[in-house]
């Protein structure tokens, strides 16, 4: 089961950081089909939120096809993300986590690697875009 979190000095919406979190644990093979969310209560507790806040990020979860909810039961993975090999994930991960604990070593704080990470998404999507149109 997900252990949600939220970061309340994030510019990010609480529920869209629950949301983003259920999508990243598909992508990342921590989550499956049928698959438990935690209740509304526990993440309410868990992550000091208001519980519509927390049926705001099901409810968008289960307009996207992502959760189902069964009346009395819960909700639940219903859909997925991606389809990479679990195993390239995870080495794919670790090589990403000793590069982060270079940046930290090097003075980068958080904000310092997502701007980082962000730019070269971006320039390898528009260099990739380019050379399809070549």
């Amino acid at each position: 089961m997900i252990n949600f979190h939220v970061d309340k000095s994030s510019s990010v919406p609480a529920y869209a950081q629950l949301i983003r979190q259920v999508r990243e644990g598909l992508r990342m093979g921590v989550l499956h089909p049928g698959d438990q969310l935690p209740t509304v209560r526990s993440v309410v507790t868990a992550c000091t939120v208001n519980p519509s806040t927390v049926l705001k990020a099901y409810r968008e979860l289960e307009l996207s096809g992502l959760v189902e909810a069964r009346q009395g039961a819960g909700t639940f993975i219903s859909g997925t993300l991606g389809g990479a090999d679990p195993h390239v994930m995870a080495r794919l991960r670790n090589g990403l986590a000793r590069w982060l604990d270079q940046a930290r070593e090097a003075g980068l704080e958080t904000e310092d690697v997502e701007a980082l990470f962000a730019s070269v998404i971006v320039e390898n999507s528009t260099r990739r875009k380019q050379e399809g149109a070549a």
